[in-house]
């Protein structure tokens, strides 16, 4: 199980629990109607691998404010975990 967080959009500064023990690229994975997605930016990482939580920023934000937002929110203390950027 992993924590999924937004940045950005309407659901803004929202979690969820997910299955593990990899994210999706995109959230909600399939909106069929090509609507805009939120995108994975970051991930938190744990031990030897384990993904703890997945940062997904609204389509029309920055990786670098999605990035600056997570730092804010200390994501990767609150959940003991180092932040790898995802591209």
């Amino acid at each position: 199980m992993l924590r999924a967080l937004f940045v950005g959009g309407v659901v803004d500064n929202s979690e969820l629990d997910m299955d593990g023990p990899q994210p999706p690229m995109h959230y909600p994975e399939d909106t069929g109607g090509g609507a805009a997605r939120y995108r994975l930016r970051q991930v938190g990482v744990r031990g030897e691998g384990e993904v703890i939580y997945a940062v997904y920023g609204a389509p029309d934000v920055s990786d670098e404010f999605v990035e600056q937002v997570a730092d804010e929110r200390d994501y990767a203390r609150r959940f003991d975990a180092q932040p790898q950027t995802v591209h």
